[in-house]
């Protein structure tokens, strides 16, 4: 999968603009704050409906703007495909092919890959963030998946606020209601957890060997355990939140399940998170990331895109080889402030931004 052409209008410091790209490596290229991450960014908003820097879609809007528009036109295994959003003060509209449609509907459709130094994240915080990468890599391959967490989602809210509403005088009934439908939806988010990192983990130790030029070893592997099928885990799940009823009235939320499960990230045997200097941390997401490319390759029959946003610069020189040399085969969207300190003579689509606007 690539894309081939993207229109922004009154997008963050962009009025409009059409970039045409590459089937290779494009470098967006101008000094910082020209809008070169604001373009990568776009991209990703196409394929996961979501920004990786903002809670709020009207902060994507330029200002004194009503609205901002993203459009995409890409060539897929399946043909042209064009994605377009919208979006307004208080609502968003998503189209794909010219046809409006939902937001569990548009997720997929163009898959991507994003990595910044800000994806420190997933190393070195808590495991909402490793979560976020499981569920936003899962879904763009799998809607079975996204329609079970938005569903769980819902449930899990319903049922935290009947915990705190009776939790002097609980309906119990109301609860196993609640817990019959959460554990259902919940083994489905699990198994496919499970199945989703028994791919990724060799992928991303391989990646990593590579990057490192075999001097460490990463490992990756779920907390929750939960084997067995999916009707067993379901079983299970059920007898956790009997046990643990008592205790989430008590604290008015519910504290057992996959929305509490964190992805176990460890390096050389021991736990990155409080282990890894800040360039194992880089490196080892970065070949996390890296490794989803297979995944996308394998499960969506294609490779997505890969942006890359201000990496090189916080690489050292062999690692930047190595990672240019991983990324040969794909469509990669890369920033940088200079592009002939990260090439070595790789060919490139250079696209010098200055201002909100492309410099011929």
């Amino acid at each position: 999968m690539v894309i081939k052409k993207l229109t922004l209008d009154n997008f963050r410091n962009y009025e409009h603009e059409d970039f045409v790209f590459d089937g290779g490596l494009n470098i967006l290229t101008g000094k910082n704050a020209q809008g070169k991450t604001n373009c990568a960014e776009a991209v990703f908003y196409l394929c996961t409906g979501a920004s990786l820097r903002i809670r709020h879609d009207k902060q994507l809007i330029r200002k004194g703007a009503e609205f901002a528009r993203i459009c995409a036109v890409t060539e897929s295994r399946f043909g042209t495909v064009s994605l377009e959003a919208v979006i307004y003060e208080n609502k968003r509209d998503l189209y794909l092919n010219g046809n409006k449609i939902r937001p569990v509907d548009f997720l997929g459709n163009m898959n991507s890959v994003f990595f910044s130094p800000g994806e420190l994240r997933l190393i070195q915080d808590g495991p909402d963030e490793r979560r976020r990468f499981l569920n936003l890599s899962i879904s763009q391959t799998s809607r079975d998946y996204r329609v079970a967490l938005s569903r769980y989602q819902r449930v899990l809210e319903q049922r935290n606020n009947l915990l705190k509403s009776h939790g002097y005088a609980p309906d119990y009934d109301a609860l196993d209601v609640w817990d019959e439908q959460l554990a259902g939806y919940a083994a489905r988010i699990v198994k496919r957890r499970r199945e989703f990192l028994a791919q990724l983990s060799p992928f991303a130790a391989a990646l990593h060997r590579s990057l490192t030029d075999g001097a460490e070893q990463l490992s990756l592997s779920m907390d929750g355990n939960y084997a067995g099928e999916e009707e067993q885990v379901k079983e299970k799940l059920l007898r956790e939140l009997a046990v643990s009823r008592e205790r989430d009235l008590r604290l008015g939320f519910t504290t057992v399940g996959p929305h509490r499960d964190d992805l176990r990230v460890t390096l050389n045997g021991q736990d990155a998170r409080g282990y890894a200097s800040q360039g194992q941390a880089r490196t080892a997401a970065l070949a996390m990331k890296l490794a989803e490319t297979q995944i996308f390759r394998s499960v969506a029959g294609e490779a997505p895109i890969l942006i890359l946003d201000d990496v090189m610069s916080e690489l050292d020189l062999p690692r930047r080889k190595r990672l240019l040399a991983e990324v040969k085969d794909l469509q990669c969207i890369l920033t940088c402030t200079h592009a002939e300190r990260v090439l070595y003579g790789k060919e490139s689509l250079r696209i010098r931004i200055h201002a909100g606007k492309i410099v011929e």
